[in-house]
């Protein structure tokens, strides 16, 4: 197929066929979409998270809708042109139905490959504490839906599990592989915590993986080079620009006179307070209904 003729889905597994590491820095808005697209490299990613703080002044904890998503996703696919991306899309927002309504809409909008969580809704960012998750066997319809409803059979779905925290790296990567069984083209097992987590993954996953490198979060940064060694395919680096923006708006200010917080926790939790993750988390405390799910992340 002449590449320039096809779907970002083709470009995305032409890329994924070949041979390294698809290097893909996240994108929230068509500035860093372009600027991603004109520095060469061959993938970018829509950070959920980067569109929540940087696209609408919330933290990542499950407030945007898919209608604020499907938007992003147009503007930043038309930004970055030939260039495939790869698409965040949380829990599908809502049941088996609603991901296929997803699902057309992430491709109509132009993505290369959609990204899929097994998080009970609302979910959260996937390096913060208390994350549930669901049964797998319920997560598996939703990946059942999203594989039938795919009008290009060459758009990628990505299954993200977020077992890791709540339920441990055997159960984790135990999802993994089921996903991989029910059809997920790539998978994505959130937050290993230790090189060696790292590592046991890429052995013991049979599947194509990703890996998610986030500055200041759970996982420890490791090199490319080491990725591509264990077998990684695909690396994503959702803070890249969200956090060196923030950094230097912020210092940007200062020098203007004003004052920066001092009271913000390290890494990405420091970010979403940045933009009211306090406020809404009490709010959730003031609405929580007192059930307990046996499948909850204990706070750090």
């Amino acid at each position: 197929m002449d590449i320039a003729h096809a779907t970002p889905g083709a470009r995305l597994r032409r890329l994924l066929d070949g041979n390294g590491l698809i290097t893909a820095p996240g994108v929230y808005d068509g500035l860093g979409a372009h600027m991603a697209a004109r520095c060469g490299f061959p993938a970018a990613y829509l950070t959920g998270a980067g569109v929540a703080v940087g696209g609408f002044g919330l933290p990542d904890v499950g407030l945007l809708t898919a209608d604020e998503m499907v938007g992003r996703v147009r503007i930043v696919a038309g930004a970055l042109g030939a260039v495939p991306l790869i698409a965040d899309a949380d829990t599908g927002y809502g049941g088996p139905l609603q991901v296929v309504r997803t699902m057309r809409a992430y491709e109509q909008a132009g993505v290369a490959a959609i990204q899929l969580e097994d998080q009970a809704f609302p979910k959260k960012c996937g390096h913060l504490p208390g994350k549930e998750v669901v049964p797998a066997a319920e997560f598996e319809a939703k990946l059942r839906a999203a594989l039938d409803a795919r009008c290009d059979p060459d758009t990628v779905v990505i299954a993200r599990t977020d077992a890791r925290g709540p339920v441990g790296l055997a159960e984790a990567v135990e999802r993994a592989n089921r996903y991989a069984a029910a059809g997920a083209d790539v998978v994505f097992v959130e937050a290993p915590q230790s090189p060696e987590e790292i590592e046991e993954i890429a052995v013991r996953v049979e599947a194509p993986l990703l890996i998610n490198m986030v500055q200041g979060g759970l996982t420890p940064d490791t090199a490319s080079d080491r990725l591509a060694e264990l077998g990684y395919r695909i690396a994503i680096h959702p803070g890249v620009l969200l956090g060196s923006f923030v950094l230097a708006g912020l210092q940007s200010l200062q020098r203007l006179g004003g004052t920066p917080p001092t009271d913000l926790a390290p890494g990405p939790q420091g970010l979403f307070e940045l933009v009211g993750l306090r406020e809404w988390a009490a709010l959730g405390e003031r609405y929580r209904t007192g059930a307990e799910s046996p499948a909850v992340e204990e706070d750090a």
